[in-house]
């Protein structure tokens, strides 16, 4: 756990207003800076309620990993879900946030404490303190830019295309403090460029790792390159940083093991578990305000929980079984976050991924034994031991289909399937249609979301809109 010094009322204070204005009204001089020292920095960074939590939720919630009953829909049973979650949940094209909440907000309030940090830094004089603690604070700083960025991209740019990305709207590129600067969309690739630039400086930076998993490392800014390549469908690269990723940081957790406690009553994982590179969590909703993320709420879709085997240890920790009040529902602290009476869902970097990725980019390359053989060595630590047979395939497509198979299972609920859906969508093989239906008084309404259609990018919220010159994603 991190340890936190008293810092001064002038410093909270601002902390307070940072994190309780939106950065497109804040007015903020230009010159306003409340950071001078090295350690005022890492202060701020170490902030893990701004820095770590409440990253955004709604790509989770349009996505296809779970589905919600009629009287949770409707409102007729507790946790009621709200009128806006109703709207992502079905995929209605109106659907947007009225306020900029976590899934705008709370991305530009860190990269605006990035910034603020990166602008401190430029300002200490040289000598005076540290030159590897100063890289390294520079290096977190520019990965918790481009890790906030690659979220926004995913809800509300169109997804990564290089026919074209120099043309499409990207999502506004903070680089300075100063809220009252302008912002502007650009382009889908000078979002890309930004995310890619901050991370690759940060990568030549960072430590190997870190002692506290929330502080990024030199294996985090890796296997943020390696998502960031998968996302954008550059797979050669994506398995570069994978592989580098997983040279410093690639032991899986073993899920026989006595670091996971398969029936205990309420988290299997210890939090910040050996496979964790870099900790942050996306708080859906909790007992105080549940909505339809709440995990009583949100059942896992059906075809997907009676894919894993019943040898397959996560088929216990994902899913509860199917009796009782949470039947169905995702487990409480299944993902790497115990985090008691909320449905808080890790979203982080963690060593699973990176083999899943790797995997992925071996099967795209037409080298199906590596992509199998990384599997197969995820797979052997999931399932209950003496049980597991090495798979094989025919075929690099063969390879695919069963590394994409995995990936569903693995990362369920991580904040990924709808980035996956994206780019895989652009696969006419591999493009996938989706819908829910709703039945009341015997009358059942179906909702879909064909693959590619605009609705895979969300609405910017609405106060946003009216608060700036950013143009609005078309429906």
């Amino acid at each position: 756990m991190r340890t936190f010094k008293i810092i001064s009322p002038i410093f909270l204070l601002c902390l307070l207003l940072l994190s309780c204005q939106k950065y497109v009204d804040i007015q903020k001089s230009s010159n306003q800076t409340f950071l001078n020292t090295a350690n005022d920095c890492q202060l701020l960074l170490d902030n893990y309620t701004v820095m770590n939590s409440d990253y955004p939720t709604d790509l989770e919630i349009s996505a296809d990993d779970y589905y919600t009953s009629a009287a949770s829909y409707l409102a007729e049973a507790q946790p009621v879900i709200t009128s806006e979650e109703q709207a992502l949940y079905s995929w209605q094209s109106s659907a947007i946030r009225a306020k900029a909440n976590a899934n705008w907000l709370k991305p530009y309030l860190i990269t605006s404490n990035a910034n603020l940090v990166l602008e401190a830094l430029a300002k200490i004089k040289e000598g005076t303190e540290d030159p590897v603690k100063l890289n390294t604070l520079r290096g977190s700083a520019l990965f918790y830019r481009a890790y906030t960025l690659w979220f926004v991209a995913q809800m509300y740019a169109k997804p990564y295309s290089a026919a074209t990305a120099a043309q499409d709207p990207g999502v506004p590129i903070r680089l300075t403090s100063d809220i009252n600067e302008k912002s502007s969309r650009g382009t889908v690739q000078d979002t890309y460029n930004q995310i890619i630039s901050d991370l690759s400086e940060a990568v030549n930076l960072l430590p190997p790792t870190s002692s506290i998993a929330t502080r990024p490392n030199k294996a985090a800014a890796y296997a943020m390159l390696a998502r960031t390549y998968l996302s954008m469908e550059d797979y050669p690269k994506a398995l570069i940083n994978a592989n580098a990723a997983i040279q410093i940081k690639g032991e899986l957790l073993n899920y026989n093991s006595g670091a996971v406690n398969i029936y205990a009553f309420f988290s299997p994982f210890q939090r910040y578990n050996k496979e964790v590179i870099f900790h942050s969590i996306s708080a859906l909703t909790g007992i105080l305000t549940p909505g339809i993320g709440f995990t009583s709420t949100a059942k896992i879709d059906l075809a997907l929980a009676a894919s894993y085997n019943a040898n397959d240890i996560r088929k216990i920790i994902f899913v509860k079984p199917n009796s009782g009040a949470h039947a169905g529902s995702f487990r409480f602290g299944a993902n790497y976050e115990p985090t008691f009476g909320t449905s808080v869902l890790f979203n982080g970097l963690a060593v699973d991924e990176l083999y899943i990725t790797r995997a992925e980019c071996y099967a795209r390359a037409g080298d199906k034994d590596n992509a199998m053989a990384d599997l197969n060595k995820l797979l052997v630590n999931r399932w209950v031991t003496g049980t597991y047979t090495d798979q094989t395939a025919a075929t690099a497509d063969e390879a695919l289909t069963k590394v994409l198979e995995e990936r569903r299972k693995e990362l369920l609920m991580r904040g990924l399937r709808w980035t996956d859906l994206r780019r895989l969508n652009k696969d006419n093989a591999r493009k996938k249609d989706l819908s829910r239906s709703i039945t009341k008084n015997g009358v059942t309404t179906t909702f879909t979301l064909p693959a590619n259609d605009p609705r895979y990018v969300l609405l910017i919220p609405q106060n946003v809109i009216d608060n700036s010159s950013i143009a609005q994603n078309p429906r």
